[in-house]
């Protein structure tokens, strides 16, 4: 009877491993529950602005620099996400966004990687 007790166990055991989602940990990223890749997405109005010194920042940018920037580590992992990189974003012009979209309470002096936000 004991044999098949722990046949039962270690099946059971399997079983719960091999369920979806319980393979990775469901910690949060630096964004939350979403990763830095998926908040870069909703920075695409900032794409412009963050490759070029001299081009205008949209509103919409502002806003979701806005939104994102209550929590600078998010702001920062994003600028510095693959998906930025591979849109071709300057990271030394984007830590100059949230100044020049005048966003009062932005974390001056706060390091992101070797930029510092103005």
């Amino acid at each position: 009877m004991a044999a098949p007790m722990k046949f039962i166990c270690l099946l059971g055991l399997l079983v719960l491993v091999s369920m979806p989602g319980l393979e990775k940990v469901d910690g949060a990223s630096a964004c939350g529950k979403s990763t830095p890749d998926n908040e870069a997405m909703k920075l695409a109005p900032c794409a412009t602005a963050a490759q070029d010194m001299n081009a205008a920042v949209p509103d919409s940018c502002c806003q979701q620099v806005k939104i994102i920037g209550q929590t600078p580590a998010c702001l920062c992992a994003v600028m510095l996400s693959n998906t930025a990189k591979i849109s071709g974003i300057k990271p030394e012009i984007a830590i100059t966004i949230p100044k020049r979209c005048n966003i009062a309470n932005r974390p001056v002096g706060y390091k992101c990687g070797s930029y510092t936000v103005p």
